[in-house]
């Protein structure tokens, strides 16, 4: 598979089980193709005749139950499998008295961080550029995930993204390092391990050591969970986008606009489920260095996911702008925002590992404060291919937002930067405000 030898990638799937990551050896091919250009020439001719022998409807079934299992169930799995006291604690705070469940292994110095994201205080740095795959690739596994992708539209790219190797929170300072990985390792190693708890759950098999060879193989513990050094350890930021409003005579009060999405099918990670937005992988654009800093990401996801900047998508084609981010290119909104600096109030609001998958998760708030953005731009915030839809929640509906917290279809991250933001939002939003309490 991925950065494989020659010999390797041209063996048949009979000859070996398991292909090392460590080399080179993927051959290009034309963007059009059904599978991704990095995908080796005889995957892609293996993956070629699984799509002709499977029928859509039949892996659209699947995926809809894979989706279908509750995230309250998953969490108790995932506490069942792990020993989470040894490294850390589970986030599972109560919303006004109930009890909610996440999978997000966190400590209580890495919550309530209310660290603004600043050149001073956000000090993720590139620590090296070579790319890095850390381990090894179940082939069958991968060889069905890529199958299924390219019958469902599934992008799934080989772009470099931030592999976390340290991270230290202190001092209200953000500080750590990050190396590069292969996307297309990382979805077709570490991705894997939702679903295949997902269908154990579903089809009532064992989930426990021994019962999940991919797990037991890349995230047997909370100790390799929490060994970035020895596991390729990728995740992102999660924001929860928080919009002044003006009175209005339909609507009510001053508030804020709280945005969540449903996210789309498309996607690699947390499809079908319930988010914050914006929501994206710690990776490049141009400058490997200079965009590792959490704030980088957390910009860029506006511009992309809300802003219409259709170019910074990573799974486009090509990357011509020397500066994606140059001001010259900047959204009008975005251009607006930035143009004072009480205008956009981005924070970081916790962070975790989530025990699905292994990836670290930056949860952020992300405000505008000036309520002007609103009649001038709120008709432009729009969600891009990766939501299926998208929903906006007054900050002063306390039941409403309450009944959503306890929504099954949550991604785990996603309630944990949701749950995270409102409490900050709590203590910051001032009359704009009436949320549920959410208590650690």
């Amino acid at each position: 598979m991925l950065g494989v030898t020659v010999d390797e990638l041209l063996a048949s799937a009979t000859d070996d089980h398991e292909v090392d990551l460590e080399g080179a050896g993927l051959v290009p091919k034309e963007a059009g193709d059904t599978v991704g250009g990095w995908v080796p020439e005889a995957t892609r001719e293996e993956v070629a005749a699984l799509v002709d022998g499977l029928s859509l409807d039949e892996v659209q079934d699947r995926g809809v139950r894979l989706r279908g299992v509750r995230r309250s169930r998953l969490a108790a799995a995932l506490a069942d499998y792990y020993d989470a006291a040894s490294g850390g604690l589970l986030y599972r705070p109560s919303v006004d008295g109930h009890r909610v469940a996440t999978s997000v292994l966190t400590r209580a110095e890495w919550l309530d961080l209310s660290i603004p994201l600043g050149p001073d205080t956000d000090r993720i740095g590139l620590a090296d550029v070579e790319l890095d795959s850390v381990g090894r690739i179940e082939r069958g596994h991968a060889v069905d995930r890529l199958t299924e992708a390219a019958m469902l539209g599934v992008r799934i790219t080989n772009e470099p993204l931030y592999r976390l190797l340290d991270v230290d929170i202190r001092g209200g300072v953000i500080s750590g390092s990050v190396g590069l990985a292969p996307f297309g390792v990382y979805a077709l190693t570490m991705d894997l391990l939702e679903r295949e708890l997902a269908d154990a759950l579903v089809n009532g098999r064992p989930i426990g050591r021994g019962d999940l060879p991919l797990r037991d193989r890349y995230l047997p513990d909370v100790e390799t969970v929490l060994d970035l050094h020895g596991r390729l350890c990728a995740g992102g930021v999660v924001a929860l986008c928080a919009i002044a409003r003006p009175a209005d005579a339909y609507r009510g009060e001053a508030d804020y606009a709280l945005l969540v999405q449903e996210r789309s099918g498309q996607v690699v990670n947390a499809a079908g489920r319930l988010a914050v937005i914006p929501k994206g992988f710690h990776e490049p654009l141009t400058d490997v260095a200079g965009d590792a800093r959490i704030g980088a990401t957390l910009v860029r996801e506006m511009e992309e996911e809300l802003f219409g900047r259709a170019e910074l998508d990573s799974t486009a084609d090509g990357r011509r702008a020397a500066a994606p981010m140059h001001s010259s290119r900047l959204s009008e909104a975005m251009r607006w925002l930035t143009a004072s600096p009480a205008r956009l109030r981005m924070e970081c609001t916790g962070f975790g590992f989530n025990l699905v998958s292994g990836n670290y998760e930056f949860a952020c708030l992300v405000v505008i404060e000036d309520e002007e953005f609103w009649p001038q731009f709120g008709g432009v915030v729009e969600a891009n291919w990766e939501s299926a839809g998208l929903r906006v929640y007054s900050s002063l509906d306390d039941h409403l937002l309450a009944k959503l917290a306890g929504d099954e279809s949550w991604s785990n991250e996603g309630l944990f930067a949701f749950l995270q933001g409102l409490r900050r939002l709590r203590d910051v939003g001032g009359r704009r405000v009436k949320l549920p309490a959410v208590e650690l």
